[in-house]
């Protein structure tokens, strides 16, 4: 009985295994962009605090699927799914607020209706 060697040994069902260096490269970087986005609340940029918040949380997810998920080293095929589930989440959000600006009108200030019990 031979022993595979380090380069022929493939076992079935392992994952890709990642360096720790590069995991906690991750984490740090991670753990930086959270300070960001709670550093940009305390500044008034007016919309684009929205924006630069959600750029950050879109770095974030992404450095997560790539490295904690493994999809960096997965098959293009799930990458194609997630970019289209994302694609899709965007595009049914984008409908839903598009008439936001056409009820602006009838909102009155400072009015909020009784919740009935």
């Amino acid at each position: 009985m031979t022993h595979p060697t380090a380069a022929s040994s493939h076992v079935p069902g392992v994952g890709h295994v990642v360096p720790i260096r590069t995991l906690l490269g991750v984490l740090a970087t991670l753990l930086v962009l959270t300070i960001a986005t709670v550093a940009i609340t305390l500044f008034d940029l007016g919309s684009f605090n929205i924006v630069l918040a959600l750029t950050i949380a879109f770095v974030k997810g992404a450095l997560v699927l790539l490295y904690f998920m493994h999809l960096r080293w997965d098959r293009p095929f799930h990458a194609i799914v997630i970019v289209s589930a994302v694609l899709f989440v965007t595009l049914f959000i984008g409908v839903a607020l598009l008439d936001t600006l056409q009820y602006h009108p009838d909102v009155i200030p400072g009015y909020a209706p009784a919740l009935k019990r």
